[in-house]
């Protein structure tokens, strides 16, 4: 049975077993067997190790009306020291939405907040998790839509931050990146892949992509104590790639799938033969984020969104 349904449950009939002593109190007596349950005094940390085993969604919607105590434990801080809602919202896939409801439970959180997973928040959504996020260590938004000067004003906070991923938003230059890697300096994972580079056409028919070597000069220039780095599909060339081999000497994993400017010639091959992971730019194994709708998922999006948070 599911857990919080099979938690919901036993909550309904502690209530129904008090009600009927004609008292005020829950039942300490468990439904099942002969155990005995004080569910609704637990303590509020406690309780909240086993809320973490419930999605968010059903975390808001359904505990709550199980008890008071329950309730109080999920409007607390203590569920909300790691929030990871990336699948609800790739199912809503609305970024207004979804920015309403990463903005409430980082306010939870109450400055609590060690990890944030979620997709394509906005910039009031990573400014009020920057401002809550003094502890935060794991942000990964990826396809996200804020941009740089969000970042500016907002990213100071996050000097414990140690994995990130920005992966897909377009609205981030090698500007945000140059703000990320001055004020992260904790930052050791970064995920930065993008969707395929538009192509144009050369002299000798061929196609080739357009060279910008400013997001890997941003990354080789202020994250110098990076240890795992995806840029799948970005820009740069030998140069870039060299730059950040020489500067980046932590650096044991590097994906740079579909990076077709880089040619891996002379000491760079070299360099990227020898850490402990590399993927090279002409690796096929490398895949896109799915869809983040089904197409049986638009109906009722409203509707599910208005009861979700």
């Amino acid at each position: 049975m599911d857990t919080s349904l099979e938690m919901e449950r036993r909550g309904r009939k502690m209530q129904r077993s008090a009600a009927a002593r004609g008292s005020g109190e829950v039942s300490p007596r468990a439904a099942d067997g002969d155990e005995w349950r004080y569910w609704e005094g637990l303590n509020h940390e406690v309780l909240a190790l086993i809320f973490t085993r419930i999605p968010a969604d059903e975390l808001t919607r359904t505990v709550p009306l199980v008890c008071r105590g329950w309730r109080e434990a999920v409007v607390g801080p203590y569920c909300w020291s790691d929030i990871d809602i990336e699948e609800w919202c790739r199912r809503i896939d609305r970024p207004d939405v979804i920015d309403f409801a990463v903005r409430k439970l980082v306010r939870r959180s109450r400055h609590t907040l060690r990890r944030l997973c979620a997709y394509r928040i906005g910039n009031w959504g990573f400014s009020l998790t920057a401002y809550f996020g003094n502890h935060l260590s794991v942000l990964q938004i990826p396809m996200s839509e804020i941009n740089d000067l969000t970042i500016q004003k907002s990213s100071g906070s996050l000097t414990a931050l140690a994995v990130l991923d920005i992966s897909y938003c377009k609205n981030i230059t090698s500007k945000g990146l140059v703000t990320l890697g001055k004020n992260c300096r904790s930052l050791v994972n970064l995920r930065r892949n993008m969707t395929p580079p538009e192509y144009e056409s050369t002299q000798d028919n061929g196609v080739a992509a357009k060279i910008n070597e400013d997001e890997a000069l941003a990354i080789a220039n202020t994250m110098l104590g990076i240890e795992q780095l995806e840029l799948a599909y970005g820009r740069f060339s030998d140069h870039g790639l060299d730059a950040i081999l020489s500067n980046c000497t932590a650096l044991s994993s590097l994906d740079i799938s579909g990076c077709w400017n880089v040619k891996l010639d002379g000491d760079v091959g070299l360099k990227c033969d020898a850490l402990k992971f590399f993927k090279d730019p002409f690796d096929d194994s490398y895949e896109l984020y799915p869809s983040s709708c089904d197409d049986d998922c638009d109906d009722d999006l409203d509707e599910e969104a208005d009861e979700v948070i």
